[in-house]
């Protein structure tokens, strides 16, 4: 059967609008299914929990397929070519908002509601659908969908990207002409304006946390204003970021497609190009990118993701990043939740003859190094723009699942991804991939979780922490790809096991031995680790199923060893690239003073490490 994990997206070539069309028709078939045999307005997909209930949950797979049903059915000849998704649609979000049906969704809504997330959704669906749904309706069916939503004009929601769903709401009673609290829009208008950085970043509620909610939340949301309301003031600012916006962010991606995987709600998955989606609906012209350009960045990454094993055997889209793993997902990520990423198909109401459509793909010039000021990264692009390697500090998320590992490693991979844990007691099971280990028993081992001090410099970046009070680490990562050497200068008034991880990588292939080091090939890549300084032995670590974000089994070149209280410098180097077949040798690595000379084949770079 054709269906079996979504056979036909896997091959879908995503170049054409029938194309995307077909795509976002196979991901919503194995939905209608299940809601068929269900009430209106709601899925059960799962049995899996959530911080939300699990009446929540159901009413939030329904709604999250709107995200991509509203774009398709605003060409009203969609509706007549697909009424079976038409009628799914239109029954739930009526069933869902009549106080009378079993489907009802709820009049007592909390402050903080999840399902104030699932308003922006249908807020978006009622506006691109409007002459064809809201038109028609009665006067008694119009009151009760303005009733239902008009709950989050009147709770507590949290000071974030939450404001634009308010927004996204409002923007749909203005539009039908129903009574808003204009007040209150304004502010909410405000405070989002007051989120914004420079350089096109926003950050989103929490200042020392930018990841992804700023492309496809924060600029999403705002691109996707622009298009909806007639607003002179905010809606040209919300354009001039994007584009400032644009030439950072497409260095967050690769040539096959891959984008970073950094931050949480990576379940969301190829909601990961919907900037570069919402941003062609506008048809703003960005000065260094081409319309080709930006094409090719969006449909490049859908491609990606649709040839990775990410659908159940129905043919519906789990909870995991490059596979079904539950391990890594947040306690707000449902069963229904991956269908956020249906944000993608905005690119539906992009009109047939547009030229977006006509353009022909082009491909990415990446920036070999670029510094990003407001995410905290040094980007840089080896093996001609086939892998990316994100080196951060000072990103810090204190509330979500797994925190330290999707914020605070020393680099995050397009190829080699990263790793979260599965308990914190061994090595194997913390799977402490890119960042340095440290434990008083050989147990119990953490890692960085919040700064003393950091920078990020244009050739390196510098990181300061103090697990203990009588411990500071201070360490410095050089990028020299594909090598990067780190530099641990540990001041310790106690006795210290010490584990210094490099990228994780599938079991397949053969361990190999070099001088102090190890690495290991396969069809992914290479990776490996070279002790310099201090008494570390290398291997390779086999650690716990299920803990990398692309690959269920893998290990990690690691160096380990213990150091005594004191003052200890350690320098290794490690290596990850998905071209190199093999490794003859090492960079030779020196450190004199705060003057850091490694030479490696015909390349020799001299760095001063200003810190030191």
């Amino acid at each position: 059967m054709t269906e079996l994990f979504n056979h036909e997206v896997a091959v879908n070539p995503i170049k054409t609008k029938a194309d995307v069309e077909k795509a976002l028709i196979d991901l919503c078939r194995p939905m209608l299914k299940i809601i068929q045999q269900q009430i209106p307005g709601r899925v059960r997909k799962g049995t899996s929990g959530s911080v939300y209930t699990e009446d929540k949950r159901q009413i939030e797979g329904f709604l999250r397929l709107l995200w991509g049903l509203g774009p398709l059915f605003k060409d009203p000849q969609k509706i007549k070519q697909y009424p079976e998704l038409y009628q799914m649609a239109t029954e739930g979000i009526l069933a869902g908002t009549d106080p009378t049906t079993a489907s009802f969704w709820g009049a007592d809504l909390a402050d903080y509601d999840q399902l104030f997330v699932e308003m922006g959704s249908l807020g978006a669906f009622l506006i691109e659908t409007k002459p064809s749904f809201w038109d028609t309706l009665t006067a008694q069916q119009q009151k009760n969908i303005y009733q239902w939503l008009d709950q989050i004009n009147n709770k507590k929601i949290p000071h974030t990207n939450w404001l634009f769903f308010r927004v996204l709401v409002n923007s749909f009673f203005k539009t039908a002409e129903q009574p808003v609290d204009q007040a209150l829009f304004d502010h909410d208008l405000k405070e989002i304006n007051d989120y914004y950085l420079d350089h096109g970043w926003y950050f989103d509620g929490y200042i020392n946390q930018i990841d992804y909610y700023i492309p496809f939340a924060m600029h999403y949301y705002g691109l996707l204003y622009s298009q909806l309301m007639d607003d002179s003031k905010n809606s040209p600012l919300f354009k001039k970021r994007a584009i400032l916006f644009a030439n950072q962010f497409k260095n967050w991606f690769a040539n096959n497609g891959a984008a970073l995987p950094f931050g949480r709600s990576q379940t969301y998955r190829f909601a990961q190009s919907a900037f570069w989606d919402v941003l062609a609906l506008t048809g703003l012209q960005v000065p260094g990118l081409s319309l080709g350009q930006i094409k090719h960045l969006a449909l490049n990454n859908l491609r990606y993701w649709f040839k990775l094993p990410i659908f159940s055997t129905d043919g519906l889209l789990t909870v995991g990043y490059g596979y079904d793993n539950l391990v890594m997902g947040e306690g707000y990520n449902a069963p229904g939740s991956p269908y956020w990423a249906l944000k993608d198909f905005i690119l539906l109401a992009i009109p047939d003859d547009a030229p977006f459509w006509t353009t022909q793909e082009q491909a990415v010039h990446f920036d070999d190094k670029q510094l990003q000021p407001e995410p905290r990264m040094l980007l840089v692009h080896g093996d001609h723009g086939d892998e990316l390697q994100a080196f951060t500090a000072g990103q810090h998320s204190h509330e979500h699942a797994h925190a330290a590992a999707k914020y605070e490693k020393y680099v995050y991979s397009t190829t080699f991804g990263f790793s979260v844990p599965k308990g914190q007691v061994m090595l194997k099971q913390g799977a402490f991939d890119s960042t340095l280990a440290i434990s008083e028993t050989g147990l119990n081992y953490q890692t960085v979780y919040g700064y003393k001090d950091y920078q990020i410099h244009k050739d390196y970046v510098y990181a300061d922490w103090q697990p203990f009070d009588d411990v500071e680490i201070k360490s410095y990562i050089v990028p020299f790809y594909p090598w990067h050497i780190r530099i641990h200068q540990i001041k310790t008034g106690r006795h210290l096991f010490l584990a210094d991880g490099g990228f994780a990588t599938p079991t397949s292939g053969t361990a190999h031995e070099i001088k102090n080091g190890v690495y290991q090939q396969n069809n992914v890549g290479l990776v490996g680790a070279v002790n310099y300084q201090g008494d570390l032995v290398p291997e390779m670590l086999t650690v716990e199923p299920n803990t990398n974000m692309l690959y269920p089994l893998t290990t990690i070149p690691t160096l380990t060893g213990e150091i005594d209280q004191g003052e200890h410098t350690l320098i290794a180097g490690f290596v990850g690239s998905p071209a190199l077949k093999t490794l003859k040798a090492a960079p030779t690595v020196e450190l004199q003073g705060n003057t850091l000379t490694m030479h490696y084949l015909d390349t020799t770079r001299i760095i001063e490490l200003k810190e030191i």
